[in-house]
């Protein structure tokens, strides 16, 4: 083959864009004829940028119709642009950001849309039925998840309404700064891991009982822990009661019956589309996550908010060089303030660890075509679609409100994805480009990829393949869809997800801003 029978194939997002992307699998190679009129200077790796016409040294480099850099160098058209023939702009000032400027108008309602999920006290709705044992200290944690190898062997077959059961294990609760400004953020996310839906609002707890977070402050209050210590759902391991592991493990074990016994009971009925929770986030993102999965999850986003559900995107570093576009889209100017304040708080946690948002991008982030945490939030904000942004949740608080919310997590994939599910989330959709096996053991996860050759080769990995857009076999719209109709099936537990299928499940992982004593 020469190079003039290679059909190249760029995707230019938006009029102003003087790059585009290759989409050819194998890249361009030097000398490629484009149909724009003029050849590949030198050898373009597939989901990388071409320069579209001579961008002189110190020029604007627009991607989205968004500068995300300027040329270090003179860039000829048909050049590769790539990291480092760019410098990275500064971020939006946060005092000088449009407040609800653009709100945009509401779609017209979708009514009639339902899944199959399971009806909690609260009003909550869980897709999943699981019972979850919260752990107090890190101190218990191999006592529990010995306790729970033993319920799934010998009590979990008794109980087959019963989907799992699970250790909510994590590193806190004890050699911490219990009282320090940003120790009631990994709090308040146990507290409300413990509370998730799919948990049926029946929490089980373990506490070594020396530890700093007892349970008392865990769950202050709670109606499901009326008498913490007396009614069995709360096991002190340093009870005077329990005269070995033994007894410990039994005292468990016990508890846990109770929770089976009344989670067994639980059936699947008719929801409203309004009882999802969907969480969003990206993962292993390339260049061509902003045009295919992250798009395609927007549209199945307004669809979601449309039928009146709640859609959590997230992500602070992955949206603070494109907070300017959605404290305009906020629904009001209060909503806008509490973007900032939240973009205001992680830039100075960030400078208190003497780091920036330029840290994120990662090497496969790279390889995969973005240049810079510019063009990476620009891409990652298109999950959120066009509706308003109707509310902002803090790290580990639960949400609220219906419609379109911002949930502040850093972006660490098993961070945003343990605040999500502290949140209140009952689904999870998951776009990559890279590719990753990452699941959650709570909530179902579906994975989308942002390109065809990763659903290829890892089938048994991706759940749904947004590829299709790049190469022009679907519209945005077509995926949007088919992934708005999954989500509904998988929370109606007609159809599994791979990861779910193969037991990939990520660890707990708070997010512990205070002091470690």
């Amino acid at each position: 083959m020469t190079i003039e029978d290679v059909k190249s194939h760029l995707i230019c997002v938006h009029p102003l864009d003087n790059v585009a992307v290759a989409v050819n699998a194998g890249g361009l190679p030097k000398g490629t004829p484009l149909t724009e009129g003029f050849a590949v200077r030198e050898f373009v790796p597939a989901a990388h940028k071409v320069a579209l016409r001579d961008i002189p040294q110190g020029s604007s480099i627009v991607r989205y119709g968004q500068v995300i850099g300027y040329a270090a160098i003179d860039i000829a058209q048909g050049a590769w642009v790539h990291t480092e023939i760019m410098t990275l702009p500064a971020p939006p000032a946060l005092d000088a950001l449009p407040l609800a400027t653009a709100v945009p108008p509401e779609l017209p309602p979708i009514t009639g849309m339902t899944f199959q999920g399971y009806r909690n006290a609260d009003g909550s709705v869980g897709t999943k039925n699981l019972l979850g044992i919260t752990t107090t200290v890190q101190c218990v944690a191999p006592t529990v998840e010995f306790a729970v190898r033993r319920i799934k062997a010998e009590l979990l077959p008794r109980y087959p309404n019963v989907d799992d059961v699970l250790a909510i294990t994590h590193p806190y609760g004890c050699g911490v700064a219990i009282n320090a400004p940003g120790a009631d953020v990994p709090i308040r996310t146990i507290r409300n891991l413990s509370l998730n839906p799919n948990f049926g609002g029946a929490p089980m707890a373990v506490s070594l009982g020396c530890e700093k977070l007892q349970p008392a402050r865990l769950f202050p209050g709670s109606p499901s822990l009326p008498v913490l210590g007396d009614d069995g759902y709360v096991i002190r391991l340093q009870d005077a009661e329990h005269h070995s592991f033994g007894d410990m493990i039994a005292a468990i074990m016990r508890a846990a019956e109770r929770r089976l016994e009344q989670l067994n009971r639980r059936q699947r009925t008719t929801c409203p589309a309004s009882d999802l929770v969907v969480g969003l986030q990206c993962g292993g993102s390339d260049a061509f996550s902003g045009v295919t999965a992250n798009p395609s999850l927007g549209y199945a986003a307004d669809l979601l908010v449309r039928a009146g559900a709640t859609v959590m995107f997230s992500e602070v570093t992955e949206v603070r060089d494109a907070i300017h576009l959605l404290t305009a889209r906020a629904a009001s100017v209060e909503v806008a303030e509490e973007l900032i304040r939240e973009m205001a708080w992680y830039d100075e946690y960030l400078d208190r660890g003497s780091a920036d948002r330029s840290a994120n991008p990662t090497p496969g982030n790279k390889r995969g075509g973005l240049s810079n945490i510019v063009e990476k939030a620009l891409g990652s904000i298109a999950k959120s679609g066009s509706t308003a942004i109707r509310a902002v949740v803090r790290p580990g608080d639960r949400v609220i409100n219906r419609g379109l919310v911002f949930a502040a997590t850093p972006a660490s994939d098993f961070i945003c994805g343990t605040l999500q599910t502290a949140a209140g989330m009952n689904m999870h959709v998951f776009t990559t480009g890279e590719g990753t096996p990452y699941g959650l053991a709570t909530v179902p996860v579906i994975k989308v990829s942002s390109q065809t050759q990763l659903a290829e080769r890892w089938p048994d990995l991706i759940d749904l393949d947004a590829g299709r857009i790049a190469t022009g076999e679907a519209s945005i719209e077509d995926v949007g869809r088919e992934l708005f109709q999954m989500i509904l099936d998988v929370a109606s537990g007609r159809r599994r997800t791979w990861a779910d299928h193969w037991g990939l499940h990520n660890a707990t992982a708070l997010f512990n801003p205070g002091p470690v004593t």
